[in-house]
């Protein structure tokens, strides 16, 4: 096993375990990305956004950009989602200005039948990335694994690529649940062992993307995603080498099941900017971390405009308490339009201002 660097700054993982911290620690999803010119020159070395996913040397390099440029509070393995449907043989591809799409989605009861869970072999690439990308972050930050939740990977299986209606899995999900629970249950199994070989590879934390579970009703979206998140959380490795491995959990959309969310077993639950972070740690910030929550689009307006907004979300998550802990975060990812100059203004302003409050002076709002 590759031997790492110690931590130096573990406010990241201390904040999501709910453990005090000096100041409250800032990432950001999607941090490597088309908003940094140095992201966008790498990927034009690299010659596709799949090349440079899945070669560990420059994924490696991406994932470190945003930490050169901004003093952040964790990195990010750079990948993809829909590594683990590729793995399945489902035909990973980009089609220029529209987004991933499958050569061989899941149509077909014999589709759906024939799938299984993918050797993880195949995804070598990944864990390469992630011993590689922790060995080059010599212990400054902690590096978070990811992967897609098993109803988001099924939303890209079944369509074919991205979707704003999700008719076609919708459609198998009510005419056809029996085929919807078997393709679920193979990807919370497939998520499951990604997640922790990529622990095994270095990760020191993980988190789930449930960008879709939004689309879903009240009801299917217990049955069809939460049921599922909690299945995997159940069979991640919570600890390494004696070292806690935190969790976090994200839908995009699901405020309104905060509750449900903070009682599958994660370590932190992600929160978009529709939710109201004040009313978040009242219900379940003494069970879970909070991650969240500032809207991306913020990152447009000026400087004193973007420090006003990151008060209000420190003020809202209010003073930290023993028992809470706060990750901030966007509500979402990064566009690929922010100025960087931005983004260095939010994360100065959430660190000093995170500081005051802890020495007990007021934030201005």
């Amino acid at each position: 096993m590759p031997q790492f660097a110690p931590l130096q700054n573990d406010t990241f993982l201390r904040a999501l375990l709910r453990q005090p911290t000096e100041h409250t620690p800032v990432w950001l999803m999607r941090q490597a990305g088309r908003y940094l010119p140095e992201y966008r020159a790498t990927r034009e070395r690299a010659g596709s956004f799949l090349g440079l996913a899945k070669n560990p040397d420059y994924a490696t390099e991406v994932t470190l950009q945003p930490l050169e440029r901004f003093p952040l509070d964790a990195a990010i393995l750079f990948s993809d989602i829909l590594t683990v449907p590729d793995a399945m043989g489902l035909g990973l591809y980009f089609a220029d200005g529209e987004g991933p799409k499958f050569e061989r989605p899941l149509r077909t009861e014999q589709d759906v039948k024939a799938l299984q869970v993918p050797d993880l072999a195949s995804l070598d690439y990944v864990f390469n990335a992630v011993t590689q990308i922790r060995t080059a972050l010599n212990g400054r930050v902690p590096l978070i694994g990811f992967s897609g939740s098993p109803w988001t990977l099924a939303c890209y299986m079944v369509e074919g690529g991205g979707s704003k209606e999700f008719h076609t899995i919708k459609k198998m999900l009510y005419n056809r649940p029996d085929l919807m629970h078997h393709i679920l249950a193979i990807n919370a199994t497939s998520v499951a062992q990604y997640l922790n070989a990529q622990i095994d590879a270095g990760a020191q934390a993980v988190m789930i993307f449930d960008s879709w579970g939004g689309a879903l009703a009240d009801g299917a979206y217990q049955e069809f995603s939460l049921a599922y998140m909690q299945q995997v959380v159940a069979q991640l490795k919570r600890d390494k080498d004696g070292v806690k491995i935190p969790a976090i959990v994200f839908t995009k959309g699901g405020g309104q099941w905060i509750e449900q969310i903070a009682d599958i077993g994660a370590d932190a639950v992600g929160l978009d900017w529709t939710v109201n972070l004040a009313r978040a740690r009242q219900l379940v910030g003494h069970k879970v971390g909070l991650q969240g929550n500032l809207d991306p689009a913020i990152l447009f307006a000026s400087p004193d405009q973007i420090r006003a907004e990151v008060a209000k979300v420190l003020n809202a998550f209010g003073a930290p308490a023993e028992g809470n802990g706060h990750v901030f975060n966007l509500g979402h990812g990064i566009s690929q339009f922010t100025p960087p100059e931005s983004v260095a203004a939010m994360v100065e302003a959430v660190h000093s201002m995170s500081r005051a409050m802890r020495s007990g002076q007021a934030v201005a709002k």
